[in-house]
């Protein structure tokens, strides 16, 4: 048992109310349960209580067993001395105040119905995925609807947060933010962080200035991430050191040691100098991005921004000196929803939010559009029968289980509550 599920029984009732006494026989009335705050201190704030004759206005505090106060050294911190009840599963020992009055105490484990606790049990009982697996599929649909859209809209929340970040330490610099985190997103999981480093150390304007020379921006990306290399033979890479340097030099760039990309474990479409490629030709074709990511509505619209390919001398390499086969290696569909659903849609959600506008309902829309994403969470979702057919859905199923079921956290999830009542 933990402690999340006595919350729920104190916080919604679950119990008999009607005739409560604590462990020496004082009646207990609830007028007032509290507030659950789920911070520092007590449980519940500003509960009322009338225990024996006396009417009680302090908070509540709740554990497995009383001698948990003392486990959690309770009995040292004056936020608890305004403690009025703790309420516990088991009473095992009694709880002294530091002027040395005794807490009046309620054993729950007396009052609770046993289907209650069935059901508790069911829930998280042995699983061999999460708990409420074998009870996804009875599941009310509309209590799973208004589900995903709080967790969806919890995920959004949680990916812009860095974006208003670095909005905030670049004083509203949204074409920059932009820059930084469509860099980000290019380096895909492995070089993320490495792509996200060279493009804050970058000032925007230079890269503003320098693409509308497409070599030029390649040279400055590359360059600033430490892929030009003086053993190159061939002309393309000699002429990108050449045009780094002096690029370096004309507008007086600051040189940052940021760590070398990774080729290792990734498909040679998705070799950093690929995705670089593929960056400068977007900020080379699309000058006035920041206004097109922030204006379009369509998908359709979306995919035409992203339309993009490498440079002539990476649709024959993967690397410099290595000639290969000819091939365009444009940016997939399945990449641009990726760069829509974690770059595109958060941006946006994160700029409207600086500039007190509401778009939930368009973003939610534009995420709809998109196909559901692939991968083992998801699949196993659909093993369970939860339906997913857009990438709404399985943005949302993430959050779920990534956030809630994997953290246990089934007393706070629609679904862990739903299926108490059963």
């Amino acid at each position: 048992m933990k402690e999340d599920f006595l919350h729920h029984i104190w916080q919604f009732k679950k119990f008999d109310i009607q005739n409560l006494t604590t462990v020496k026989g004082e009646p207990i009335e609830i007028i007032n349960s509290g507030q659950y705050l789920q911070q520092s201190g007590p449980d519940f704030f500003n509960a009322q209580l009338r225990i024996g004759s006396q009417t009680w206005a302090g908070n509540v505090e709740i554990h497995i067993k009383s001698s948990d106060w003392y486990l959690h050294s309770h009995e040292r911190d004056a936020a608890y001395d305004n403690v009025i009840l703790h309420v516990v599963w088991e009473h095992d020992t009694e709880v002294i105040r530091q002027d040395t009055t005794e807490i009046p105490v309620l054993e729950l484990k007396n009052y609770v119905e046993a289907q209650v606790l069935n059901n508790y049990n069911a829930l998280s009982s042995a699983k061999t995925w999460i708990y409420c697996e074998k009870e996804l599929e009875t599941l009310n649909s509309f209590v799973l609807e208004n589900w995903k859209e709080r967790l969806f809209f919890e995920r959004l929340e949680r990916k812009a947060l860095p974006i208003v970040q670095l909005a905030a330490a670049t004083n509203g610099d949204w074409e920059a933010v932009l820059f930084c985190f469509l860099a980000k997103n290019f380096g895909l999981n492995i070089n993320g962080d490495t792509f996200y480093a060279m493009a804050k150390s970058l000032p925007f304007s230079v890269v503003r200035k320098e693409s509308f020379e497409v070599e030029n921006l390649e040279a400055l990306l590359m360059g600033s991430t430490g892929l030009l290399d003086d053993k190159c033979e061939d002309f393309y890479p000699k002429d990108l050191i050449t045009r780094y340097n002096y690029i370096v030099t004309k507008h007086r760039l600051e040189l940052v040691h940021i760590n070398k990309p990774e080729f290792f474990r990734h498909r040679p479409d998705n070799f950093p100098t690929i995705r670089l490629s593929q960056l400068a030709q977007l900020y080379h074709v699309h000058q006035n991005l920041f206004s097109k990511i922030i204006t379009l509505n369509t998908v359709e619209d979306i995919y035409k921004i992203f339309s993009i390919t490498v440079s002539s001398y990476w649709q024959t390499h993967y690397t410099f000196d290595k000639e290969s086969s000819k091939k365009r290696k444009a940016l997939t569909k399945s990449f641009i929803d990726l760069l829509i659903i974690n770059t595109v849609i958060p941006f946006r959600f994160a700029y409207a939010k600086s500039r007190g506008e509401e778009t939930s309902e368009e973003l939610l829309q534009l995420l709809q559009q998109l196909p559901p994403e692939k991968n083992s969470i998801i699949e196993k979702f659909k093993h369970y029968k939860i339906p997913v057919t857009s990438a709404y859905d399985t943005q949302a199923l993430l959050q779920l289980k990534n956030e809630y079921c994997n953290n246990k956290r089934c007393m706070q999830c629609s679904i862990g509550l739903e299926l108490l009542k059963k």
